[in-house]
Order: C-alpha cells, then structure tokens, then sequence
C-alpha cells in the first residue's frame, strides 16, 4: 500500500506518518509539501493508492489544491484532513470530488478507520454531517461585492474569467507574481468565494467589460 501526505507543516506530517505506520507498518509513504510537489510524486509513482491532503497551505487559494489533484489524476482517491471543522467546507470538499474529510482534531483510531473506509470505495463523512445540508449563508448582492474591488483587482478578476494563470496575469499587468497572489486573495474574500472556480461561476451573469466601463469614467 502506497499513501501520499500532502501538507505544509512537516510537524504534521511526521505526526500522521507515525499514526499511519502503527496501523499499517508495511505501507509505502511518500511526502508533499504542496501541490506542485503532490504532482510531481503521483506522476512519478503510479501505484499510489490514496492521498491525504491538507486544504489550508501557502500559495493555495480555496479548493483550488483539491480540483488540481483531483483533475489531473482521478484514480487516486483523497481524504482531507484538515483543521477545518465548518459543515459548509466539508460539504464543499466532497462536492469538490474528496473522498472523505476528517478534521485533524480526530483521535488516530477514527483517521485509521477513515483510511480502511476510502481504500475500500467508501465516502467518508464526518459524523452528524450527512444529517444536515449545507447551509446557505447570506451573501452582499453580487454588484455590491465587485464594487469592494480596486481597479487593479478588477483587471486581474476579468483576466481569471478568461482563464489566464497567475503567472501570465503579472507578466500582462507587469507585476510581480506575489502581487498577483495578494490580490487574488483579496479578490475572494470581497467576492466571499472559496476558489478561482467559483469566481468565475459567480461573476457569470455580469458584464464585465461595461463595468470596468463605468468604473473607469
């Protein structure tokens, strides 16, 4: 059995390691500390048969992590463990195509009993989870949330909805890619969305370039 660790915190992942090698002390462990590196390993290491991901690490907006590994290789199933315990993120998660969530407050029993669940084809959900729906919160009408944007963060939130990455958004806006990362994130808290997905679904009905328009006059 081969598992893949994907956080950022290396206490944490020696921590799991340790939890998942009482369990299962002939398993293969391979170890990620971002997405980019989780890529890297699974495209080397085809033979991988879970991977336990983290959603809050650095350079990670939202479930962009989840949709990335996710997308890229669908064989591989993953259980989420993360500090998260909001019902709402959790439900985002399975709907993101996650195969099970734990938050990383479980004891090491329930996180092993989650891995046996996934190995075997089962979702995994946490408990009292599947006895409730996804709540709905209030959101800012939609005009009134692009109206927080600056002009800068206007130009790179049209430029996402034409699916440019951040690397191309710099080198057009002649920033630095850190730059184009602060501004995305403060795109999706003005917008109250998770991801670069949801920009793009939630700003669908809006004329973009007739607003930029207006905020320009």
């Amino acid at each position: 059995m081969q598992l893949l660790i994907v956080d950022d915190h290396p206490l944490f992942r020696d921590a799991l390691a340790g939890a998942i090698r009482l369990a299962h002390p002939e398993a293969v462990l391979h170890e990620a500390d971002g997405i980019a590196r989780a890529c890297e390993i699974l495209s080397e290491n085809r033979g991988i048969d879970l991977t336990l991901l983290d959603l809050s690490m650095q350079g990670v907006a939202g479930f962009d992590g989840l949709v990335t590994v996710r997308t890229r290789f669908p064989r591989v199933p993953i259980l989420v463990v993360s500090g998260h315990e909001d019902p709402r993120i959790m439900h985002q998660a399975l709907q993101h195509g996650a195969a099970g969530f734990v938050p990383k407050a479980v004891d090491k029993a329930t996180l092993t009993r989650a891995i046996a669940d996934v190995l075997s084809g089962a979702l995994v959900i946490p408990p009292g989870l599947s006895e409730t729906s996804p709540p709905k919160p209030h959101k800012t009408p939609l005009a009134e949330r692009v109206a927080r944007l600056t002009p800068q963060q206007l130009r790179v939130l049209m430029m996402i909805r034409q699916g440019k990455l951040n690397k191309q958004i710099a080198h057009e806006l002649q920033v630095g890619d850190s730059t184009v990362k602060a501004h995305v994130s403060e795109i999706l808290r003005k917008l109250e969305v998770i991801s670069r997905t949801q920009i793009v679904i939630d700003t669908a009905p809006l004329d973009f370039e007739q607003f930029h328009g207006a905020r320009a006059g």
